[in-house]
Order: C-alpha cells, then structure tokens, then sequence
C-alpha cells in the first residue's frame, strides 16, 4: 500500500472533496486526522484509523494546538492536506469587507497557519508532503467570483512559495486544483437552478471526459503527491477538471 505507516492530516475530511481524500489515504494504509468544524459522521467517528478534533480552523492558536494534539496522539506528523474552504458569490458592487475577511481566513490564512504548525513535526519525521486543495478558479473564474477566485489564485502562490521555502527539510508542497466534482454542495446549487436536469446535462456536456469529477478523483492524484513515487514533485498546481479548461469555446 503507498502510505503504509504515513500519518496525515486533512482538513474538512468530513464530506466533498476531503472525504474522497480520507477515503484513498486509508484505503492505501495511513492513519487520518480530520480536523473540522463539525463532528464526524458515525462511520469515520467509529473508525479506529481515523483521529476527529472539531476545531475552528480561523483560529490560529485553536488550530496549532489541534496539529499538536495529532502529533502527540498519533505519533507525529507526514502529510498536511490543506483542504478546508468556502464559497460564495458577490458581485464587485456588493461585497463587503467581512465577507472578503472571512473567506480569506479560511481559504488563504488558515492554510498557512497549518502548515507553519505542523512543520516541527514534518521536520521531525525527516520531511513530508503538503498538499493544497486550490481551484481552476484560482487559475481562471466563474461570474461573482472576485473573491473566492482571488482565495485560490493565493493557495497557488502559497504553494509554490511553500514549495521553495521548505524544500531543503525534504518537504514537497503542491496544489490540486478540482474543477467541477460532485458533493453535496454540488448538487444542492444545481437543485436551486430552474431546470436542474438540462444543468446536469450542460455540466457534463463541458467536460470533454463526459462526466462531472468524483471527490475520490481528488483522493487518487492526492494519494500520489503525498507517496514516495512523487519525491521530485514540489511546487506544481495540478488542475483535475476532465478537460474542461483545455476546451475552447465554440465560436457559434
């Protein structure tokens, strides 16, 4: 298995995204800390691979201490998966500066403050892998978008930046940007829309892979940036959008 004996935190390993990346890890062998703000469903609360600590990930000191408590229970630290975030739209006009604030501190801040944390302890086990859960709305963007486009474009930068500054403890850092990936938020937007059967057919049409992503989709390229078979990885964004950004529109 490639992460046999590998211990990784993932932040928001509850649901979407981070849950098919919890689901690869432990299918390849490691032990999972999830660190969100919620309780964990009964089966990841009942699976004894599996460490739940509901934090609030904006706090820093809350945060840190959290990355300490996995450490000491678990043993250490090999992987980080940065992949707690939110969104929402606003146009330029209306949105406000709290708004901006708060997405910024979950998207960009916390990122950051994790990783700082849990460096000690990358260190201490002779290195690791980060991996960022960016965008392709950090590469390009969707209509009111402003802010969480500028969110994820900052989780490139901090990746790439990771990746330079962190390279000489043997640390990898790099960025998976999903495009469109089917979760519950996912089909809860398309379920507000007018005519939610033509939007599932329009979503899939944009894909030239024919198909809306998977979370576990994610958890696959995930398990290989945190494995061994990606040591002269560091510093990439890696879009997973089937596609999509590839395929230029049709002129008529």
């Amino acid at each position: 298995m490639e992460l046999e004996g590998k211990i990784a935190v993932v932040t928001g390993g509850g649901q979407g995204i981070g849950r098919g990346i919890v689901q690869r890890f432990l299918e390849e062998g490691a032990t999972v800390a999830i660190l969100q703000n919620k309780p964990l469903e009964d089966d990841l609360a009942g699976d004894d691979r599996v460490l739940g600590i509901d934090v609030d990930l904006t706090n820093v000191a809350d945060a840190a201490a959290a990355i300490d408590q996995v450490a000491a229970t678990l043993g250490g630290i090999d992987i980080l998966v940065n992949n707690a975030g939110v969104s929402a739209e606003w146009t330029v006009a209306e949105v406000q500066p709290e708004q901006w604030d708060f997405m910024m501190a979950v998207n960009l801040k916390a990122p950051l403050f994790l990783t700082q944390a849990a460096l000690p302890h990358l260190k201490r086990r002779g290195g690791g892998s980060i991996i960022n859960t960016g965008s392709v709305e950090g590469l390009a963007s969707n209509p009111f978008h402003a802010v969480y486009s500028s969110s994820k474009a900052g989780i490139h930068g901090l990746t790439k930046a990771l990746a330079v500054d962190l390279g000489e403890f043997g640390i990898r850092c790099n960025a998976i940007a999903p495009g469109y990936i089917l979760t519950a938020l996912t089909e809860a937007y398309v379920a507000s829309l007018p005519d939610p059967d033509a939007a599932w057919l329009n979503i899939n049409r944009i894909h030239p892979v024919g198909r809306i992503g998977d979370p576990i989709d994610i958890g696959g390229l995930a398990v290989y940036l945190a494995s061994d078979r990606s040591t002269f990885v560091s510093g990439q964004v890696i879009a997973v959008d089937g596609a999509r950004m590839a395929k230029l529109s049709a002129p008529l």
